[in-house]
């Protein structure tokens, strides 16, 4: 609109130094004057179309976000209260110590093991989504300010009445110090205790996956050698009725022959399964016992650690947060909306 108004206003003026007909001219100033009166309707609905923009901006747009920041400030504020009494009490660890008979590790106290591992990966990923996610949204808030404060101006000698724009919202200085403070929090310093803390919690996994199958192999050992000694003692019976039956009649000529005592042999083969029982549960319980030990020697070095730093961290945000609302300007009383 605005390229088509001024190529008619050049027309215009070549033709009054060409000295067209009075005719033409006359088509020309009508054809101009149209474009005007199109051109500053257009300019006064546009005017009016920023200035609802601004209210909306203004007054349900920047006291929304205040409400943000008040419920972020209070979340964070929670976060902390609860991430320094998780470090105060898992402090106590440290004067924990592993029994001189330490508890095998179940199935069941394995699957919650994996279950933890899974949860702070998770913790991890959402974490990380949480950070990106806010500081994507208050760039993506900046980028439409920026496109919102672009004065719209007009090279039309008459003056097209709009309201006076505000130069500086008190959204602009938000949305700056938040993008500002969001990009100076120490995300990284959180994010690597957590991930750390999962990959503690992955390398007792694995360390549980060796007992728990050692145990396993015990079991499986000690059921061989119930199932044997079953087997023996069945076999053990009818062989002594069946020697009871048939007297003692041996053939005299094979009575000096080396035999075998099939009795003796089934006995070997039972002490020899006793004997790899045995040694597999001593194994076992070295293997437990080194699993506690290392179980409780990573939660005592990493566990504090990653609750200080969490603890931290969201005092940080808590900071950040209580600092956006001191330096606000008080958001406008609210209008209900128009229908």
């Amino acid at each position: 609109m605005k390229i088509d108004y001024q190529k008619k206003v050049a027309l215009l003026h070549k033709q009054k130094k060409r000295g067209v007909k009075l005719e033409t001219l006359e088509k020309t100033k009508a054809s101009v004057s149209h474009l005007h009166t199109r051109y500053i309707v257009d300019m006064q609905s546009m005017d009016s179309t920023v200035s609802e923009i601004n209210r909306l901006r203004d007054k349900q747009l920047y006291p929304k976000l205040m409400d943000l920041v008040d419920g972020m400030g209070n979340m964070w504020s929670s976060m902390h209260r609860h991430h320094k009494s998780q470090f105060l009490i898992i402090s106590g660890i440290r004067a924990f110590e592993v029994p001189p008979v330490p508890r095998e590790t179940t199935d069941l106290h394995y699957k919650q093991t994996c279950e933890l591992r899974d949860i702070v990966r998770e913790w991890h990923m959402q974490f990380e989504k949480l950070m990106d996610h806010q500081k994507g949204y208050i760039r993506a808030l900046n980028a439409w300010l920026k496109l919102n404060l672009i004065p719209i101006e007009s090279n039309l000698k008459e003056k097209v009445s709009s309201p006076p724009r505000q130069v500086e919202p008190p959204i602009k200085n938000l949305l700056h110090a938040w993008h500002d403070q969001l990009e100076r929090l120490p995300v990284e310093l959180a994010k690597t205790a957590i991930k750390s803390f999962a990959e503690v919690i992955s390398n007792i996994v694995v360390l549980q996956e060796e007992e728990v199958s050692l145990r396993r192999r015990c079991e499986e050992t000690r059921r061989d050698l119930d199932r044997k000694k079953a087997q023996f003692e069945d076999w053990h019976s009818r062989y002594t009725e069946r020697r009871a039956s048939l007297g003692e009649e041996t053939n005299p000529e094979a009575a000096d022959a080396p035999s075998e005592d099939p009795v003796t042999e089934r006995r070997i083969a039972i002490e020899e399964v006793e004997i790899r029982l045995k040694e597999e549960e001593g194994h076992h319980l070295r293997l437990a016992r080194q699993v506690r030990e290392k179980t409780l020697a990573n939660l005592r070095m990493h566990l504090p650690e990653l609750f200080r730093n969490m603890a931290d961290f969201s005092f940080f945000c808590h900071d950040m947060y209580s600092s956006l609302r001191k330096s606000a300007v008080l958001p406008v009383p609210r209008e209900e909306d128009q229908g």
